[in-house]
């Protein structure tokens, strides 16, 4: 995945709780700011189930590292 910072985000900022992986797939296919590569390996890395938060998701993909937010 390219942007990870801004699936990240969309998934802690914007994505209602609990969701299950149907509906993650769904909100990250109708959104245009990602590209079809990122919302492909969203598909193919996300294990089928109900996440009850965005911390949840983001480790499932295993973008734990890459996610976290920038400390100033």
């Amino acid at each position: 995945m390219k942007d990870v910072k801004n699936v990240a985000d969309h998934l802690r900022m914007h994505q209602k709780y609990p969701a299950t992986y149907e509906e993650l797939v769904m909100e990250c296919d109708n959104l245009s700011d990602f590209s079809e590569e990122d919302k492909q390996w969203f598909k193919t890395h996300l294990p089928m189930k109900t996440y009850k938060s965005a911390e949840e998701v983001i480790k499932s993909l295993g973008i734990e590292q890459e996610a976290r937010p920038m400390v100033m």
